[in-house]
């Protein structure tokens, strides 16, 4: 069958429940890129891809549309990214930002991708600028930056500028959609390794299974808190995406000398708080809560250490990665 061209079309299936093709899904993405999608279009799209549930097809095709349109950055060699889909509602210290500075001071280039905050307080770039880096490098001073630092941010507004296009819809929704769980996975870089935290345990396992089918090694994670990262307390789900077949395990630390984080442990404040709060974690500060917070940072930065690792036992890096 031919695939669907209309926004009539694309929504008449997605309210009969039916799934998109990756050519459909990634026609709809394209559009709203091109800010010619109305504003009822994206929230119908995303409603009704939400209301049925996202297929791994789906959301490669939005992939594949929104790399099409993003201003990319060229990689001379392997990277590593340590991302959250965000939406956890736990309104925490930036886990992934610290642990990125741990894995490029292990050696390991990052390539790490992100956001202002949606819903929480303090998203990765409202602490990266609160700490005096420059959110508006072009892609040649990105790639120069990860060339000569080890470490580089890619702001996704500079890079997608298409999303600006659902930001009106993403913020009047107030709830996450896709859009949450395509930003890591559309990093401009593509580096060949991400550890990415998923806080819908539904669409953690798609996730797995859109990068093993990109070609990409990856650890899909979410704790059974329901937080996007590797927890300390209690127990972490974990899709491994690092062989020819995603594995699930569960990961916990029960029983070792890593100190079990609580909830309140990990609670952030505004992008000066955080910011703080990596200064003080980064400089070995273990006083209070923050021997806690440095566990959390460590494991999370371990098991990325692992995924890239992987890139170089298995020579992923040589996939064709789109």
């Amino acid at each position: 069958m031919e695939s669907a061209r209309s926004w009539r079309e694309i929504l008449d299936a997605l309210s009969a429940r039916h799934n998109l093709s990756q050519e459909q899904s990634s026609w709809a993405m394209d559009q709203i890129m091109a800010g010619t999608a109305a504003n009822s279009h994206i929230a119908a799209f995303v409603m009704g891809l939400r209301s049925k549930g996202e297929t791994s097809d789906e959301i490669s095709g939005m992939v594949t549309a929104i790399l099409d349109n993003a201003i990319r950055v060229d990689l001379h060699g392997p990277a590593v990214d340590i991302v959250g889909t965000g939406g956890d509602g736990s309104h925490s210290v930036n886990i992934s930002t610290m642990a990125a500075f741990v894995i490029a001071g292990c050696g390991i280039p990052v390539l790490k991708h992100g956001n202002r905050a949606i819903s929480s307080r303090s998203g990765t770039a409202d602490v990266l600028e609160s700490l005096g880096i420059n959110l508006s490098m072009p892609a040649s001073v990105v790639a120069s930056c990860l060339a000569d630092a080890g470490m580089a941010f890619c702001f996704a507004p500079a890079h997608h500028p298409g999303f600006r296009h659902a930001g009106e819809v993403r913020k009047e929704l107030g709830i996450p959609t896709v859009f949450n769980v395509l930003g890591p996975l559309c990093n401009p870089g593509q580096p060949p390794a991400a550890l990415i935290g998923c806080a819908d345990l539904r669409l953690a396992p798609v996730l797995a299974q859109v990068q093993s089918e990109r070609g990409f090694a990856a650890a899909i994670v979410r704790s059974d808190e329901g937080l996007d990262e590797i927890t300390t307390a209690g127990t972490t789900q974990v899709w491994d995406v690092t062989t020819s077949k995603v594995r699930h395990e569960v990961l916990t630390f029960a029983g070792t000398n890593i100190v079990a984080a609580s909830r309140d442990d990990l609670l952030g404040g505004d992008a000066s708080q955080n910011a703080q709060v990596v200064r003080d974690v980064l400089g070995a500060n273990t006083e209070g809560r923050l021997k806690a917070i440095r566990d959390v940072v460590a494991v999370n930065a371990a098991a990325a250490l692992v995924v890239f690792d992987a890139t170089q036992s298995t020579q992923l890096y040589g996939a064709t990665n789109t």
